[in-house]
């Protein structure tokens, strides 16, 4: 199937050519398909605060590229580079707090950085390891397909109603998606009557991106409010929600965009199937449960404003931005690393110690 995905590919939202960085800005889709060049490590890590690049595995790409242009922008200033790199990591992980992915690219781009010889080439080599990271993730995407395809076939091999929400395509990653990839692959093998995609307020990532994603791959889609997902769920014979996540802990608990969790809450009431996919480098082995992940709350404006005009009455608004799914309303956890079935923290420690697959 690997080459089948391969040939489908349409998408991509990050694009590391000419020493410099581009971003398809995702606040345009769908309207507009504009790319933006970024040459600094600062103007990445605002690029991701403003939502130009969003989805863990992409943010934690984008990271890893603006880091890279920190070291050119570092070598250039004398031989104290390293040490004055430091502000660029700080600047970087401090864009965004929830999705793990972009510590983790970061932490590794040091652990890159600390292997360095004076001899070695650090711009060559901090800029292949930018690489590597987007490519991994990649395939990271490709393997999480096809065995989410297979999951979605032993247990039902009909046609199949899904629901997803937020996006979690090739615009939230470094190329077929997570999530949205699984729906993709399950498509491409005949196994996909319709997919319902949740708007995702209040940046409407669904309505915009995921909508857009699957229309331009002629798979049936259509829109609902988030709020509609109980009543499809009773009366459209969904049969798996599929979804991404920004953080998984030790015992399985998931962060994802606002809205999982009730989304979960439904599923189990409705006997349908919960699937959340993500790569390895989501889960974050450090924090023991859901409780201890730092919540992002943006600005209030989001919701109670509409494209710069203020559209509620004058109250102030409360806008996380994820919620957490516990472990125990999850089915599957899909990773390269293979497939946590009613994850616990014993089979989250059993798959961390695994190989990726091939």
């Amino acid at each position: 199937m690997r080459e089948q995905l391969l040939a489908a590919e349409k998408v991509k939202a990050i694009d590391w050519r000419d020493g410099a960085l581009y971003l398809l800005d995702q606040r345009a889709l769908p309207f507009e398909e504009t790319w933006v060049r970024y040459d600094s490590a600062a103007a990445v890590a605002q690029a991701i605060k403003d939502m130009v690049v969003r989805g863990a595995p992409a943010i934690g790409i984008a990271a890893a590229y603006g880091l890279a242009l920190g070291v050119r922008a570092r070598l250039a200033e004398g031989d104290d580079w390293q040490m004055a790199l430091e502000e660029d990591f700080e600047v970087l992980n401090n864009s965004r707090p929830t999705a793990v992915n972009l510590f983790w690219a970061l932490n590794r781009m040091r652990e890159r950085l600390y292997r360095l010889k004076d001899s070695d080439d650090a711009l060559a080599i901090m800029n292949a390891e930018a690489e590597a990271i987007h490519e991994s993730d990649r395939e990271a995407n490709l393997t999480m397909a096809q065995l989410g395809v297979d999951l979605i076939r032993r247990h039902q091999g009909n046609l199949q109603t899904l629901l997803t929400h937020c996006n979690t395509g090739a615009l939230a990653t470094g190329g077929f998606g997570t999530a949205l990839g699984v729906i993709r692959a399950a498509y491409l093998d005949g196994l996909v009557e319709r997919v319902y995609a949740d708007e995702t307020r209040p940046w409407l990532q669904g309505s915009r991106l995921t909508a857009w994603e699957l229309l331009n791959e002629g798979i049936p889609v259509s829109l609902n409010a988030d709020s509609a997902a109980a009543h499809l769920m009773k009366t459209k014979g969904i049969t798996w929600v599929i979804v991404g996540a920004d953080r998984i802990t030790a015992n399985g608990d998931v962060a994802n965009k606002i809205g999982t969790y009730q989304l979960a809450v439904n599923a189990m009431h409705h006997g349908v199937r919960f699937m959340v996919v993500a790569p390895s480098s989501t889960i974050d082995m450090n924090l023991e449960s859901g409780d201890d992940i730092p919540i992002e709350e943006r600005a209030g404006s989001e919701l109670l404003e509409l494209a710069g005009k203020r559209v509620a009455a004058d109250v102030d608004a409360v806008n996380p931005v994820f919620d957490v799914t516990p472990a125990d309303l999850i089915d599957f956890i899909v990773t390269e690393k293979g497939v946590v079935e009613r994850p616990d923290k014993a089979k989250m420690a059993l798959l961390m110690c695994r190989k990726r697959l091939h």
